[in-house]
């Protein structure tokens, strides 16, 4: 099988690739992420109206590149050699895969021109990963609906414009049946953020619904039958933050070895200490593995459901293992130095931390994997 890009796939990953290493450097993006915005507009406009990538994963019936989620993956391998902190993955990945899904081309063309920026708030306190423990509400008000309850750490929330909430229009806390999806202005009456930096340099909120009114078009796909569409969604948005992991670990390794050929002790580059080699071998090996358990992951997207989720989980349960052992190896060879603010690495250590448990941790994708390849056994 060719696992080679196209030419217009190797034409957006070069593009993306050159605007960042002149737009994009370290110490730009230390400025954006600090900054109170936590984010920048013309990052964001730049993506949307010089590069186009807004629109990679989407038909060009709609105004996109024609792509899927392979292109998701090019492009977020780019963005995690940089560390870049806007919104694609909420917003593209995520909010794009639930306006496909549901039909919805006219949130597809606003997101592809950078109008809208859009968080999924999902996750609540007492659920882990378990997509169908939701105790946020909505309930029936004349044509419309009503949305109460807590999100917890909803990424990029404090960069979007539009928020995609799930909630329980019916069954019990757990019950797979009766979850919906609403797109919700974040300006709505009613929705309360407090927003914090994360550990990884991005933005979070914790996001309250009290009495949240919206009209019935706010409803995206059918009543109560919201979480398979989700777990297809979080499905593809975890294999793009596996190939964001990549990009991540590409760099950990790449600064690692610069720094061994620079570093001396006993009168020699610590790179001439044979240990030494030996572990960023290991690194290297760990990375490649993890880049072709992403494309595999990739390519199994449009399967059944089990087999899709299979896949998806043996690609995050491995790459999480990666991102342990190189982010770790990393910061052993650097020394104490690499977890200060002032050395790149560190900064991918702690990005790469927070991937391991994005949407599941090593665990959780170990059991989910076992789980399904034992049911399909039997």
């Amino acid at each position: 099988m060719d696992f080679s890009y196209t030419e217009t796939q190797t034409m957006l990953r070069d593009t993306l690739a050159r605007f960042l290493a002149d737009r994009y450097d370290h110490e730009t993006r230390m400025k954006i992420s600090r900054s109170s915005a936590g984010w920048s507009a013309d990052v964001w406009t730049a993506f949307a109206e010089e590069l186009g990538i807004l629109g990679a994963p989407f038909a060009e019936e709609q105004g996109g590149l024609g792509g899927g989620p392979v292109e998701n993956m090019i492009v977020m391998e780019q963005l995690g050699e940089r560390l870049v902190v806007e919104p694609y993955l909420s917003t593209v990945v995520i909010g794009g895969g639930f306006a496909k899904r549901t039909g919805r081309d006219d949130l597809v063309g606003e997101i592809i021109g950078g109008a809208v920026r859009i968080a999924f708030a999902h996750t609540e306190t007492q659920a882990r990963y378990e997509w169908s423990d939701i105790k946020t509400t909505a309930q029936k008000q004349g044509a419309g609906w009503v949305l109460n309850g807590h999100k917890a750490v909803v990424r990029d929330a404090p960069s979007a414009t539009h928020l995609i909430v799930l909630a329980r229009t019916s069954g019990g806390q757990r019950d797979v049946r009766g979850l919906s999806l609403f797109l919700v202005d974040k300006s709505a009456g009613g929705v309360v953020t407090r927003d914090y930096p994360t550990v990884d340099g991005a933005v979070a909120s914790e996001v309250y619904l009290e009495n949240v009114a919206v009209g019935a078009e706010a409803l995206m796909g059918g009543e109560g039958e919201a979480l398979p569409i989700v777990e297809a969604v979080l499905d593809e948005a975890t294999v793009a933050v596996c190939a964001e992991a990549c990009g991540v670990m590409r760099q950990m390794h790449a600064q690692t070895i610069d720094y061994a050929k620079q570093r001396k002790q006993f009168g020699q580059p610590i790179s001439a200490f044979q240990v030494l080699q030996h572990r960023m071998v290991d690194m290297f090996m760990e990375l490649e593995q993890s880049v072709s358990m992403t494309l595999m992951a990739t390519l199994k997207l449009d399967l059944p459901a089990a087999e899709r989720m299979a896949a998806v989980s043996a690609a995050k349960s491995r790459v999480g293992k990666a991102c342990k052992f190189v982010g770790q190896s990393a910061i052993q060879i650097h020394g104490g130095m690499g977890m200060t603010d002032e050395l790149a690495v560190g900064h991918y250590f702690k990005r790469a931390t927070m991937i391991e448990n994005q949407f599941g941790s090593i665990d959780h994708h170990l059991r989910r994997y076992e789980r399904l390849t034992l049911d399909d056994a039997a």
